[in-house]
């Protein structure tokens, strides 16, 4: 039988407690539509998405794409205007990093094939 872990970078960080303002990745910085980098506090999220990742065996994860944490194939292009474009976020780009297979929802039957085997 599998073993599931779930997890939200975007709440296992300091900024829980308080909404979360759009973001988005420019320049390799998290930056809020109001101008507020938050890169700190998503680089805190990943380092623990991988924790678990590592605490639990895990191999693959299903991530939402285009989030600056999740993003798999795309994220948006950091002028907040709706721009999708080719990247990854920042959990996504460490999991990978870690030999994690990282998948997005759009992904899901190659997620399940994967699972499969």
């Amino acid at each position: 039988m599998p073993k599931y872990q779930t997890v939200c970078c975007k709440i296992n960080h300091e900024r829980s407690t308080r909404p979360i303002s759009p973001a988005e990745i420019i320049q390799g910085r998290v930056v809020t539509n109001l101008g507020e980098n938050v890169t700190e506090q998503f680089q805190t999220g990943a380092n623990i998405a991988l924790e678990l990742c590592k605490k639990n065996q895990v191999r693959f994860a299903l991530l939402k794409e285009s989030s600056p944490s999740c993003g798999r194939n795309t994220i948006y292009d950091g002028k907040h205007r709706g721009v999708k474009i080719e990247g990854l976020g920042l959990t996504a780009a460490l999991l990978i990093k870690n030999g994690i297979q990282v998948f997005s929802e759009e992904q899901i039957p190659a997620l399940i094939k994967v699972l499969a085997l």
